[in-house]
């Protein structure tokens, strides 16, 4: 394996978790930042609520693209599984 193989596998793999866990980090990111502004405006300070809508934009993200997710990730994994003979060798 060449140092261009390596690295192009490390960019694949930088690429593919972007892809898999951007949009999951993403829907956590806007449901905290929504939840942050509303309980600044009511002052309700409880870390509970946030707690539930962060997870609950995730499990939405996961239930609306989980079948996507899932195709990348399989994509993924038998790419590198075809690519072992030349990583080995």
């Amino acid at each position: 394996m060449t140092i261009d193989q390596s690295i192009e596998l490390m960019t694949g793999l930088i690429e593919y978790s972007i892809w898999i866990g951007g949009p999951v980090l993403g829907a956590a990111l806007v449901g905290g930042v929504l939840i942050g502004i509303l309980q600044t405006a009511t002052q309700i300070q409880e870390q509970s609520v946030a707690y539930v809508v962060k997870a609950g934009c995730v499990l939405l993200v996961f239930f609306l693209g989980g079948t996507a997710l899932a195709s990348k990730t399989v994509q993924y994994t038998r790419l590198h599984f075809e690519k072992i003979g030349e990583v080995v060798r």
